[in-house]
């Protein structure tokens, strides 16, 4: 009924399956000597005998037959994939019928006639497992170590390498290991002896294994470095194999002292002569852009933070604890070193734990006074006793550098003129500041009056928080090009920590975790009293979490649910803003070493969502703002006021029930709890993504994750920024306003400390670019610019 169109068809990447259709077809043209062998709805087909048929339009499958084989098969769009070069008769007929299946080739393969096998070279080994029960005999603990001897300082990769580790690393690589095990236990236990095969070995990342599969213990799973000659190399048949053992080229992580090291701290000119670039913000995107700038010694950085120094806005939560005083530009959220301060301090991130900008982040934070383990842990943490130490020694450092910090400086005002900003007003408020005496003692505090100033630079970096919705706005009103994100709002969830120890190790190691605290360890020895595990003679870490899952079912499609900024042995706290508003947030101490253990629990809102039709005729593009603000207010009420929080047990919640406020179990947050119809806060699609995933994926990923004494606080909104501030990909500038940089968690380009610190670096690389035409000191390559940028 149809008109023939005889179609030539070219080669196409083909598996093996395809491969054994093309030859059935190729066999059946030559043997039928048909030209009308296939029909579909729409078109036939005309088949020579030298060319293969590829699917050119819209059905999905079609069906062709054959003489030799009464059978059907399928060709899928697939075919549809049009390449160059056609088969040839060999390619097509050749073999048998089902082509036997390539072997899988080497990705490296050592060459025998090698030169200079005496060379030294660096392998990655994966998978070094060691038990905890081995390393219980240790009596030091990781970490930078002192030796006995002379005092002198043993780096914190190598105070891990103890002698189980060398012992599994050297069962790894296949080298027998009977006299340096003994050589290595009889000697000093801070100097270990390596088998004679390795010339030095180094541990990059050490993480918990505590997946209990077939009843298999928890375990600590290495990554070390060894160095070696290729002669060896080649006796121990080592190749390279991604992910098990990898053979590293040069050295691409750069120190932490890069940026100082190739650019002078003497800019050779006048202080008043080099470029000012005003940074809105001391989170950790704004100080590393500003420490990054100073140490060049060619800009003078004015950082402009709204919030207090860190040891004096300890004292505004104080009071916010105890007198529920709220201080709107001092807070949990605004203050030196941003809302990460008052957190868990987490540094994890999805950029790359071994790419140069991260490795630059995790050692200059060592430089001021991180612990070292960071380097090795392989989710690492800070707390908020180490996070205040901590930048104080990053704000002396800065000064001494040229840089400027002023506190209780809320920026209200940019100034745009003819598309180029030039300077910002800020409302300057009373702040106190701690100094020190040459002798060690404590200086007077320095204050200022209350007034507005103006602040003049040759740039602007725009570094505020995603809790500064007063910037927001006074961009959006200046002309700024915004555009709606997505986001995550939810609640706080806390168990028992000593509940989430069995969950994650089971009964028989979940007793064998202390914190060297009485009353915490006392609580979990408790619980497990009836499951001795005096069988397992080592320790493990408080237990933490992660849950997710994108198949939550809201009643009209799937959402996405997961947890968010786990706080093992910690707390929750008010991360509020304003007063008349409720949100709160989850931070913990190095330790860890509270009896609970807290998560928010959240689901995505996608800019586009249905939720926000109401916001979005009203407010554009600051839509998700507007929700934040209604859900903190409806959770400030049900709360009753006075920062209390609205509660529910998690098994009423999933059944839409107000919890007997005798049956509330103990909650960690101090500011007072209220049993409420937390199910209630959000709309129901929203509501009903949740309970799915409660009920459905997070209780059989964790079995008695749902249960009575979990206690749901509201509410979680702050994920992160439901805005963001549009920049060009290449110079990093606000599209369309010249000099202003974007950067950080709050202009949406990060998500934790580590991401909005690289952002951060990244801005201060484009500024130095834009300003410096010779500069050569970038951290970043093509790709890592690409991989930095972080979404929700």
């Amino acid at each position: 009924q149809h008109q023939p169109t005889p179609i030539h068809l070219k080669r196409y990447n083909y598996n093996r399956h395809d491969h054994h259709l093309l030859r059935q077809l190729k066999k059946m043209v030559a043997t039928s000597r048909r030209h009308r062998l296939l029909r579909t709805v729409a078109i036939s087909l005309i088949l020579p005998t030298s060319v293969v048929v590829v699917q050119t339009f819209q059905p999905t499958a079609f069906h062709f037959h054959t003489r030799s084989q009464n059978s059907f098969y399928h060709l899928y769009p697939k075919f549809n994939a049009v390449l160059n070069a056609a088969p040839s008769e060999t390619q097509l007929t050749q073999g048998s019928r089902y082509p036997r299946k390539k072997k899988r080739k080497r990705i490296y393969r050592r060459q025998k006639d090698q030169k200079n096998p005496r060379d030294l070279e660096t392998w990655r080994v994966y998978g070094v497992d060691v038990n905890p029960d081995a390393l219980v005999a240790l009596s030091t603990t990781p970490g930078r170590q002192k030796t006995k001897q002379n005092d002198s300082i043993i780096p914190s990769e190598r105070s891990y390498l103890t002698p189980p580790v060398l012992s599994s690393l050297t069962s790894r690589l296949r080298i027998k290991s009977d006299t340096y095990e003994r050589d290595a236990i009889e000697g000093s236990e801070n100097s270990l002896s390596l088998p004679p095969q390795l010339k030095d070995a180094r541990v990059i990342r050490r993480s918990l294994d505590a997946r209990r599969r077939k009843g298999a213990d928890p375990k600590y799973t290495y990554v070390i470095d060894v160095t070696l000659t290729k002669e060896v190399a080649r006796e121990l048949k080592l190749w390279h194999q991604p992910g098990r053992i990898e053979r590293m080229g040069g050295n691409k992580l750069k120190s932490q002292n890069t940026v100082s090291d190739e650019m002078p701290i003497d800019g050779g000119g006048e202080p008043n002569s080099k470029p000012k670039i005003l940074i809105i913000g001391a989170g950790p995107a704004g100080l590393f852009c500003a420490l990054s700038l100073a140490s060049s010694g060619l800009f003078t950085p004015i950082v402009l933070e709204r919030g207090q120094p860190v040891e004096v806005r300890g004292k505004s939560i104080g009071a916010l604890i105890h007198r529920r005083n709220i201080d709107p530009n001092s807070n949990f959220s605004f203050g030196e070193g941003g809302a990460g301060t008052w957190s868990d301090g987490k540094l994890t991130t999805r950029i790359g734990r071994n790419s140069g900008p991260v490795r630059f982040v995790l050692e200059t934070l060592v430089k001021y006074g991180a612990p070292e383990r960071i380097l090795v842990e392989g989710a690492p943490h800070l707390g908020t006793d180490n996070l205040v130490r901590l930048l104080r020694n990053m704000r002396k450092d800065l000064r001494s550098m040229g840089g400027e910090i002023h506190f209780g400086a809320r920026v209200n005002k940019f100034h745009i003129e003819d598309g180029v900003i030039n300077g910002v007003d800020a409302r300057c408020s009373p702040t106190y500041e701690r100094t020190k005496t040459n002798n060690g003692g404590r200086g007077e505090m320095t204050s200022q009056e209350e007034s507005t100033k103006t602040f003049s630079g040759d740039a602007v970096v725009l570094a505020t928080g995603h809790s500064a919705r007063d910037v927001y706005y006074e961009l959006y009103n200046s002309g700024v090009e915004l555009e709606a994100k997505g986001f995550a709002v939810g609640f706080r969830i806390e168990h028992p920590q000593c509940l989430i120890n069995e969950m994650q190790y089971g009964k028989d190691w979940g007793g064998r975790v202390f914190t060297q605290r009485l009353s915490t360890d006392a609580a979990n020895e408790e619980h497990f009293a009836k499951e001795p595990s005096d069988s397992h003679p080592g320790t493990l870490p408080v237990a933490s979490y992660r849950l997710a899952t994108n198949d939550a079912w809201d009643g009209a499609g799937n959402r996405g649910v997961y947890s968010f900024c786990q706080c093992p042995g910690g707390q929750i706290v008010p991360s509020s803003t304003e007063d008349g508003e409720l949100c709160i947030n989850g931070m913990s101490f190095s330790k860890r070493d509270s009896v609970w253990a807290n998560s928010a629990l959240v689901v995505t809102v996608s800019p586009d969502d249905p939720i926000l039709e109401t916001y979005r005729l009203t407010h554009g593009s600051l839509a998700g703002l507007e929700f934040q603000r209604d859900m903190e207010r409806k959770a400030f009420d049900l709360g009753g006021g006075g920062m209390r929080a609205p509660v529910q047990r998690l098994t009423d919640f999933v059944n839409r029930k107000i919890s007997e406020p005798k049956s509330v179990p103990p909650s960690s947050y101090r500011l007072g709890v209220k049993s409420a119809a937390c199910h209630d806060i959000y709309p129901q699609p929203l509501y009903n993504a949740l309970v799915h995933a409660i009920i459905h994926h997070f209780d059989n990923q964790m079995p008695g994750f749902l249960c009575d004494d979990a206690l749901l606080h509201g509410v979680e909104t702050r994920t992160s920024s439901p805005v963001r501030v549009l920049r060009d990909s290449t110079t990093l500038e606000a599209s369309g306003i010249e000099n202003m940089f974007p950067s950080g968690e709050g202009a949406g380009f990060a998500g934790g400390i580590v991401s909005a610190a690289v952002d951060g670096l990244m801005v201060a690389n484009s500024i130095k670019t834009k300003f410096l035409t010779n500069d050569k000191s970038s951290l970043f390559n093509d790709v890592d610019r690409v991989s930095v940028g972080f979404d929700y």
